[in-house]
């Protein structure tokens, strides 16, 4: 697309009739992705304190399940999580700047660490389905207080599985705008899209940075 006709489509992207102003259009996009995330804290704050309160109750058994956790693919993915934050932040920044190229390598590269991401954990899964620890009919632990242990994996399942489908539901978002950035949608004038991706993206991110202490290191002490 010619520059000037790109610059034309942000422009008239930038202000929808239905807002008084770009700023007040900017705002209110803002408000509505953080009114959204206020939303998915409570989500995950509820299942936070679920798994905070039976640890509690259950703390020896907790601690002797999370062994069973691969801590290296758990480092692993929190690494490569905090690096999909700053290639996020990249790539808003390139929106802003409007340095398409930058914009799209970086959107390449957090979907790349996102998909590792996914990978990595789909590797625990399976490891987890082969060692018998999904909870269910089929559940073997050897281990001490097989019964709680398993309630720590269904948490486990529960708090890892909806962060994985979280973090599929971002991918799709950072497809959406690697396709409006190959179009020249994204510039100075038009980024907000960009940028409430990000704020999700982050959130996500900083939900991992929760879920790999509590689940992972919790046994730590024991080993």
């Amino acid at each position: 697309m010619p520059d000037g006709a790109a610059a034309t489509l942000q422009q008239q992207l930038a202000h929808r009739h239905q807002f008084d102003d770009v700023e007040q259009q900017r705002e209110a996009t803002s408000l509505g992705m953080w009114v959204f995330l206020v939303t998915e804290i409570m989500f995950f704050g509820g299942m936070f304190t679920l798994y905070v309160v039976y640890r509690a109750l259950y703390p020896e058994a907790f601690a002797y399940a999370s062994h069973h956790l691969d801590i290296r693919l758990g480092t692993t993915n929190t690494t490569v999580l905090i690096t999909s934050s700053f290639t996020m932040a990249l790539a808003v920044y390139g929106a802003q700047t409007g340095r398409r190229r930058l914009l799209m390598g970086a959107l390449l590269v957090t979907m790349l660490l996102g998909s590792v991401f996914l990978g990595i954990k789909g590797m625990e899964y399976s490891h987890k389905f082969a060692e018998g620890l999904v909870p269910g009919a089929a559940f073997v632990y050897e281990g001490p207080d097989a019964r709680h242990a398993q309630l720590f994996f269904s948490l486990y399942f529960a708090l890892t599985g909806f962060h994985a489908l979280h973090m599929i539901i971002g991918l799709g978002l950072l497809t959406w705008l690697l396709l409006g950035a190959w179009r020249a949608r994204f510039g100075p004038a038009y980024h907000s899209p960009v940028e409430i991706c990000g704020l999700y993206w982050h959130f996500v991110d900083i939900v991992w940075i929760f879920l790999f202490p509590l689940l992972y290191l919790v046994g730590f002490h024991l080993h």
